[in-house]
């Protein structure tokens, strides 16, 4: 029998964390709430801050005005 892991697609972890951060969310927060440890966390909250998808302010991370577009444009895709 499997152990029910299912593999999530890069773009749907990175859809989960927009929305957890939409409006500010701690990283501990965006960990429990998307189901990753800290350190694929930071990997993926790097790269989103890279491509203007996120960005931090103090201690919270908030989806960026480019991010909530990112993220309706994978929801109408199915992504």
């Amino acid at each position: 029998m499997g152990s029910g892991y299912i593999r999530r697609s890069r773009t749907a972890i990175s859809v989960e964390i927009l929305k957890t951060a939409l409006e500010g969310a701690k990283k501990t927060h965006i960990v429990y709430s998307a189901n990753l440890n800290f350190d694929m966390v930071n990997r993926y909250l790097e790269m989103l801050e890279e491509k203007g998808l996120i960005e931090r302010k103090g201690n919270l991370y908030v989806t960026t005005s480019k991010g909530k577009e990112f993220q309706e444009i994978a929801k109408e895709l199915g992504l």
